[in-house]
């Protein structure tokens, strides 16, 4: 029979694995107290950072449907659950972790599907959600605005070749 405490451990794993959208295996063998404290800050908050046994996180992995991260439970391992923008996270957990090489980014999910510490990397390199949407916004205003463009232009080429099909036929009519 498990023990209460690790069943209630389990039991919150379980919950954050499940309310979070993104989850980021890392290694933190060499990190001090202090410094894993500034990682939490970096991380931002929509973030948390739990240092947890390997043998429950799988168990709490497993249980909240997620058995693609099993082979990263081993040695010192502390995940970042996050909750919000994970391209955010990903670049909290990369510029740390140029800044302090004991933290070693092992891999994760993201919405149900597993990523390599590369793919984690690649998705540090995009640029936040808000900027992405707002050059999308820009996109999408440019070409309303050439539509806009194009249609008025129609009315307004559509008088000029009447009005130079008029003046024609009247130079026509005043030569005859």
């Amino acid at each position: 029979m498990a023990r209460p405490d690790k069943a209630a451990a389990v039991a919150e794993l379980t919950d954050k694995f499940r309310s979070s959208n993104a989850a980021v295996v890392t290694a933190y063998t060499g990190l001090s107290v202090a410094q894993l404290k500034e990682l939490r800050r970096a991380l931002g908050e929509n973030a948390q950072y739990s240092v947890a046994k390997n043998t429950l996180t799988k168990i709490a992995a497993n249980e909240a449907g997620i058995s693609s991260l099993d082979d990263l439970f081993t040695g010192s391992t502390a995940i970042a659950f996050v909750t919000g923008d994970p391209v955010e996270s990903a670049k909290g957990l990369r510029d740390f972790a140029k800044e302090n090489p004991h933290l070693v980014i092992k891999g994760g999910v993201l919405d149900g599907k597993p990523l390599s510490a590369e793919e984690i990397s690649k998705l540090a390199e995009l640029e936040s959600r808000e900027v992405l949407l707002a050059k999308l916004a820009g996109a999408m205003k440019g070409k309303q605005s050439q539509a806009a463009a194009l249609f008025q232009a129609l009315p307004s080429k559509f008088v000029r070749t009447a009005e130079a099909l008029r003046a024609k036929q009247a130079e026509q009519g005043g030569a005859e």
